[in-house]
């Protein structure tokens, strides 16, 4: 796992989290938390978003793995390539139609989704709040598909993996904020939070596109090995 990988899934994650304060503030919100004393509230808070993590880190391990194939047919450039034209693809369709490209099923899931997190919200025990955070990493999410396609862009099943952790750490600092101090973001201040969304997915796409070119710019367009083009020692 190289430092650009890790520094560019926490910046992603950072970054992210201003779309999550939008989206993710109710559920933040409807944490049975209040109740409890600071210490035991911060400890199901974290294990809240430990789960998301945890939930990131096994879709990175299902990604990286396919990356790692990718990447051993010698497709890793023109598939960085293809992923962020088609992420930029989908952000001008969802721009023009107000609507998010979603397929049924992944409508099916999540409706199925939130009744679990329902259901969890109600319980009292702790080991609660680890799987509430679970089902909540695995809601469709635009941000999160970005990570995906991150870790996919990658070249080892651990990469995936640490890719994904860090981006869910990296959305961490402003999530815990909004956990405790929630009740001073006001509703618009979210919505105009989550309005920076276009933007960074837009900037994602053109650095896909820029990490597939291999310009050999450090942490933007770093040369990419190609697994074709390795030379094979045979001693």
């Amino acid at each position: 796992m190289t430092s650009e990988l890790i520094i560019g899934a926490l910046s992603l994650g950072l970054i992210s989290s201003f779309h999550c304060v939008g989206m993710c503030g109710p559920i933040a919100f409807a944490l049975p938390v209040q109740h409890l004393s600071p210490i035991l509230r911060m400890g199901s808070t974290l294990s809240y978003h430990l789960g998301r993590i945890t939930t990131y880190s096994a879709l990175g391990a299902i990604f990286g793995l396919l990356g790692r194939q990718v990447y051993l047919a010698g497709f890793q450039r023109w598939f960085s390539i293809i992923l962020g034209v088609l992420v930029l693809f989908l952000l001008i369709q969802y721009m023009q139609q107000k609507s998010r490209i979603q397929p049924g099923w992944i409508t099916r899931l999540q409706t199925r989704l939130l009744n679990t997190m329902s259901r969890l919200l109600k319980d009292q025990r702790s080991g609660s709040f680890f799987l509430l955070g679970m089902a909540n990493g695995l809601l469709p999410c635009g941000m999160v598909y970005l990570a995906i396609a991150g870790a996919l862009s990658t070249n080892q099943l651990t990469d995936g993996v640490f890719f994904m952790a860090a981006f869910g750490f990296g959305t961490l600092p402003a999530l815990l904020a909004l956990n405790w101090f929630g009740h001073l973001a006001s509703i618009s201040l979210r919505n105009r939070m989550k309005q920076l969304t276009p933007y960074v997915i837009a900037v994602m796409g053109v650095l896909l596109i820029l990490r597939g070119l291999n310009l050999g710019i450090p942490y933007i367009s770093p040369v990419l090995e190609s697994a074709r083009g390795a030379a094979i020692d045979c001693h």
